[in-house]
């Protein structure tokens, strides 16, 4: 008997409820995967239906065959005769299909040869064969980070890379990390202040199919953003120049703020170098665990099965929340909306306030750096994942936008549109746009000022 497939709306792909539980499976719990699996389209039914309609067709289609067979039956002369000119036909063109086989013309050879080497580069790993390094990962999103992704199945090996002067040496992270109940193998790299990571990192990046970067130094009172960039645009270089020399086809997820700056500064420098831009990603998924979380609480809805779409950027007003495109977002009434989106765009404050200045979202950050990571590691073990992530783009006339992509084998495999907007998203976006180029500018001037090592 066939099991029943469901298609998941997540990335619109048909699953068995075996597959479906074991990817949810520590993301939600088992009630929740099994109400969800019970929303989600099957596809047995149709599927069955259509075979079963296809073969009353084919029936039908044999048995008036045989009647005019039956009521054009030759005599038995002629029935010999065209016998024997079937034969010969037949028997010339499977000559001339064979030649046609032996002896592909030049064109068609070059078409399936290509056709062969693409196949092959899309390739995706087998799950659970993972390696992935979290640089920064003693830190304070450093270390949750590394826990949550110790935890996920699909990770084989963890590197903690981080620097002399974190709270507490990364070989210490790696020691506690590696009594987890995982087949996971833990490692820690500690470098000295001043030294270059191209010239440390090869055993610990080399072979990295995922690269977390919650790396940086926290924003200062009275530093401006472009002060911040300055300083952080240098760390996240450091660590982007080991990354193309040892693991150049790993994504990289940027966790390094000002990331509407330091995101396309690190992607021109791919570029510039001849690597590929797309393997520069943003996360900015914790904006969109805020919009389901806040609209999950004013709506009484379980935030597990709200899913807004946040575009634009990853700092002040533009974070753009687009709530009229999920189904329990869209129904939040029309003068919650600009509070809403005000409080998606000041969380981070409202962290810093409440820890009094002495943290900032830490936690909530790691959560959501993980969900991506699980997304990204996902998609390459060939389970398509469509989460939003602020990437080089042309989905508006801004070269750089966090909208929703689709991860794959070898990482981002789609841009999605931005979707249909209301009134007051329409209006939203056209304000944030100058304000994201500006720091967009800051991004690109960096990158050609700059270069990544041999």
């Amino acid at each position: 008997m066939v099991a029943e497939k469901r298609i998941d709306a997540d990335d619109g792909s048909a699953y068995t409820w075996e597959e479906f539980s074991e990817f949810y499976t520590g993301k939600y719990k088992q009630k929740e995967i099994a109400a969800y699996w019970e929303d989600c389209e099957v596809v047995k039914g149709k599927k069955a239906k259509a075979k079963a309609k296809e073969g009353a067709k084919a029936k039908a289609k044999a048995k008036t065959k045989s009647k005019a067979k039956a009521e054009e039956e030759p005599k038995p002369k002629a029935k010999a005769k065209v016998k024997a000119k079937a034969k010969a036909k037949a028997a010339a063109k499977t000559k001339s299909k064979a030649k046609a086989e032996e002896e592909p013309k030049p064109k068609a050879k070059a078409k399936v040869k290509a056709k062969a080497k693409a196949k092959a580069a899309k390739e995706p790993k087998p799950a659970g064969n993972f390696k992935v390094c979290v640089c920064g990962g003693a830190g304070g999103i450093g270390q949750p980070l590394s826990l949550l992704m110790g935890m996920d199945p699909n990770v084989k090996e963890l590197c903690i890379f981080d620097l002399s002067v974190a709270m507490v040496p990364p070989e210490g992270v790696a020691a506690d990390l590696s009594h987890l109940e995982r087949k996971c193998k833990v490692s820690g790299y500690m470098m000295e202040v001043g030294k270059k990571p191209v010239d440390f990192l090869e055993e610990c990046l080399t072979g990295c199919d995922l690269v977390l970067v919650p790396a940086g130094m926290p924003r200062k009172p009275g530093m401006s953003r472009d002060d911040l960039f300055k300083v952080n645009a240098d760390i996240a270089k450091g660590i982007v120049e080991a990354c193309a020399k040892y693991c150049p086809e790993a994504v990289l997820g940027m966790i390094v703020n000002p990331v509407n700056s330091v995101v396309p500064a690190m992607a021109e420098l791919y570029k510039k170098k001849g690597l590929d831009p797309m393997k520069i990603v943003g996360i900015t998924t914790l904006d969109v665990v805020r919009a389901n979380k806040f609209v999950g609480e004013s709506m009484g809805k379980n935030p597990n099965f709200i899913n807004i779409p946040v575009v634009g950027g990853h700092a002040g007003e533009t974070i753009l929340p687009l709530f009229s495109q999920d189904k329990i977002g869209k129904t939040l009434e029309v003068e919650k909306i600009s509070d809403m989106d005000k409080s998606v765009q000041d969380a981070g404050t409202v962290v810093v306030n409440a820890k009094n200045g002495k943290g900032s979202a830490t936690l909530s950050m790691a959560y959501a750096g993980a969900r991506l990571g699980k997304s990204v590691l996902a998609g390459l073990s060939g389970r398509k994942r469509t989460e939003c992530a602020y990437v080089a783009s042309t989905v508006t006339d801004l070269p750089y936008f966090a909208q929703k992509v689709v991860f794959g084998e070898g990482g981002v495999v789609k841009v999605l549109p931005l979707g249909e907007l209301n009134e007051h998203e329409t209006k939203r976006l056209e304000e944030l746009k100058p304000i994201l180029q500006k720091e967009i500018d800051s991004g690109i001037e960096y990158a050609k000022a700059n270069e990544l090592a041999a």
